[in-house]
């Protein structure tokens, strides 16, 4: 892609490790699995397009890296099961889980939004996460140091009109991210939320249609951290990696 900038991801970091990563045909999951894979993890690429898969695999082989291409919509569930089943019989493990696929879904006022939007949206953003989390969890235990990355949205707290079901399924996701941060808290799983702010991705054209992308990050900038938050030696669980500010933030219980 010739807008690419390319990342700076420190070569061997994640050498060895297996990594699973969902939404890997395009945007943040594509730049995501090309930059883990430099690193030296095999990716587990996971989409519903074939042909995004295959580009994403030609470039990953040119880059000496390596990759199991995956085609799955995530609302097949019994799929997902059964990919927790094929990782188990051919690693044995999981090490890292990078929770990046999601929908917009319609901006609208609640009141017209079809049942059925709704329904794709959270089957999706949410019912999915928590399905492969379900599948995954042995096999990110069975690891000595499982890490998981949780997509998260500004659209989870700044609640706009008009921008309903996405929102409530990023909040949603942000307490399943959190719930599962502190059931694994005592393991050697890791759980760290990313709010990747705006960013020059078809979902982000979808949503502002007028916006110039090129005044936007670029999601292969959004990688280096993505590599430092799934490596090894990474040690913070259940917070908020917030990209703009490029800071970590520890969520506040209310009084």
């Amino acid at each position: 892609m010739s807008d690419d900038p390319g990342s700076s991801a420190p070569s061997g970091s994640l050498e060895g490790r297996i990594a699973l990563i969902t939404g890997a045909s395009r945007g943040i999951g594509y730049h995501a699995a090309k930059a883990f894979a430099a690193a030296g993890a095999h990716v587990i690429a996971v989409a519903r397009t074939t042909g995004g898969l295959e580009e994403l695999d030609d470039e990953i082989t040119a880059g000496g890296g390596s990759a199991t291409l995956v085609p799955l919509d995530l609302t097949d569930y019994d799929g997902i099961d059964r990919l927790g089943g094929a990782i188990h019989e051919r690693w044995g493990k999981l090490d890292i889980f990078f929770a990046n696929a999601g929908l917009l879904g319609s901006l609208s006022p609640l009141g017209h939004i079809q049942p059925k939007e709704w329904d794709q949206v959270i089957a999706v953003n949410v019912t999915a996460n928590w399905r492969l989390i379900r599948s995954l969890d042995p096999l990110l235990r069975a690891s000595d140091a499982g890490r998981v990355t949780v997509m998260s949205s500004g659209a989870a707290h700044n609640c706009r009109p008009f921008w309903g079901p996405y929102s409530v399924s990023k909040a949603a996701v942000v307490a399943l991210a959190r719930t599962y941060a502190g059931e694994v808290e005592k393991t050697p799983i890791r759980v760290v939320l990313v709010n990747p702010g705006p960013m020059r991705t078809a979902m982000r054209a979808k949503a502002m249609p007028g916006e110039d992308p090129m005044s936007l990050a670029h999601p292969a900038e959004l990688a280096p951290h993505l590599i430092e938050i799934a490596s090894p030696d990474f040690d913070k669980t259940g917070v908020l990696f917030d990209f703009l500010t490029k800071s970590f933030l520890e969520f506040q219980a209310p009084r």
